[in-house]
């Protein structure tokens, strides 16, 4: 069971850490490729998301350095980015994958959307080649584990959002939300999840801003809000009093020269802005100005406790839940592993049967059908004899922790080879755009002033 996982989330890592590691999703084949391209590594999934980066990994091997990973493809020193990450190995791996497709691990406990955000994952990675067996087995059976948390306990119900917890913090800061106006800058499942909890709260007007202008129209037409072309951001976004901002931009759009113009426009009158970007959209500087308000990612962490203590009781069954099935897929795993080689053994003791058998029918002479059926009755018993043992006692390792121990001795004693295991190619870039599904991540608003920072 050499399953690795490596990565920082909410718990290990504030967002400027965070923000390092993101990998927008159109990087996230040739991330991939890198990964499965390394020594030991058969398998890999990468998970980004606005509270974590996790690599998921395979080993034939049982070795698999995910830190050399990351030095290499972030360009990061030895030493950089250590403090921040977690690391767990097999079991202890197994489990983290089954927490965190379950929303145990998520900051907002119960929340929905780190399992489509996983199963987005997925198929990227099942598109371009990199899960396609053992890692493949822990994430479906991952996926069936949260639908048992959910469909079994109650800790979804009133489910909250990142999106939602900035709403309830934007109520604390206005004390209502009726009559305000609110920007959304992406047009992704954030800011429509945003959009829908603010118009429940009374906002009476919605922008919507996206580099892709279609998109912005669509999310726009379904709040009866207006969609403002990303080039006229600046221009605009001072017309609202709550900004939600969640872009796949690499640098800050909005900056403290920014926030002055804005106030300048409003006449001092004061804004909010909410960062639910990874990157940050939004540079912290701007808090610095008297009237203007930012709250990143971390920042709604405040919140999300007002929201834990109903579901503790039911997070602790849904741990349990998780313990067992994890006990479960250990199980059905260690079974797995004597299978091959119990069937190797047959076959090989079987081979030496006929074998034996072809080399003395030369001497034997014609024999009787009830001579053929006596000698292959005698042989049989013979080789049934054999395998008892060495059978007996890989069956009885199937769920001990030794089993692989057990596995390598029927192996040398009777000299098995293993089968050789081949990688699967990966697809080419092309064929992933070709199979990838609809992203989940907010769309990236660009303007000619970001493309440029962009390019510094």
């Amino acid at each position: 069971m050499n399953y690795f996982v490596l990565g920082v989330n909410h718990k290990t890592a504030p967002v400027q850490v965070r923000e390092r590691f993101a990998i927008p999703e159109s990087r996230l084949p040739e991330a991939l490729g890198k990964l499965t391209s390394m020594d030991g590594i058969e398998e890999g999934m990468i998970v980004s998301t606005c509270n974590r980066v996790e690599i998921f990994a395979r080993s034939q091997n049982g070795t698999c350095d995910l830190q050399q990973f990351v030095r290499e493809y972030f360009g990061f020193q030895t030493g950089e980015f250590e403090p921040y990450i977690f690391q767990h190995e097999k079991l202890e791996a197994v489990k983290h994958v089954f927490r965190v497709a379950s929303s145990l691990d998520s900051m907002v406990v119960g929340e929905s959307q780190i399992l489509g955000q996983v199963k987005e994952a997925y198929a990227i990675a099942r598109a371009v080649g990199t899960v396609n067996s053992q890692l493949d087995q822990l994430l479906t059976r991952a996926f069936a584990v949260a639908k048992k948390v959910r469909s079994e306990t109650t800790i979804a119900s009133n489910s909250v959002s990142i999106a939602s917890v900035a709403v309830d913090l934007a109520e604390k800061i206005f004390g209502s939300l009726q009559g305000k106006s609110v920007y959304l800058v992406g047009a992704g499942k954030m800011c429509e999840l945003a959009a829908r909890h603010l118009i429940a709260h009374g906002a009476s007007k919605i922008y919507v801003g996206n580099r892709t202008f279609d998109r912005a129209v669509t999310l726009a037409q379904k709040f009866e809000g207006e969609a403002i072309p990303f080039e006229r951001l600046y221009d605009t976004v001072p017309w609202a009093d709550i900004v939600i901002s969640s872009t796949g931009a690499p640098h800050a759009i909005f900056r403290k020269e920014h926030g002055e113009k804005f106030l300048h426009v409003r006449k001092n009158r004061p804004m909010f802005f909410i960062d639910i970007a990874v990157p940050r959209d939004i540079d912290p500087a701007l808090n610095d100005l008297d009237g203007i308000f930012v709250y990143n990612i971390d920042d709604l962490q405040q919140v999300v406790q007002s929201h834990l203590g109903d579901r503790k009781k039911e997070a602790v069954r849904a741990e349990a839940m998780v313990e067992e099935e994890v006990r479960k897929f250990e199980a059905r795993a260690q079974t797995a592993e004597v299978v091959p080689t119990i069937v190797s053994l047959q076959q090989h003791l079987e081979t030496l049967r006929q074998a034996e058998l072809d080399r003395v029918r030369g001497r034997l002479g014609t024999l009787t059908p009830e001579q053929e059926i006596a000698i292959e009755t005698l042989t049989r018993g013979i080789i049934n004899k054999i395998m008892h043992t060495p059978i007996t006692a890989l069956k009885a390792s199937a769920r001990d922790p030794e089993a692989t121990t057990v596995i390598d001795v029927v192996r040398k004693l009777f000299n098995l080879r293993p089968q050789p295991v081949e990688k699967p190619p990966a697809s080419s870039g092309g064929d992933a755009a070709a199979q990838k599904p609809a992203a989940q991540a907010d769309s990236e608003a660009e303007s000619p002033e970001l493309a440029r920072q962009t390019q510094k």
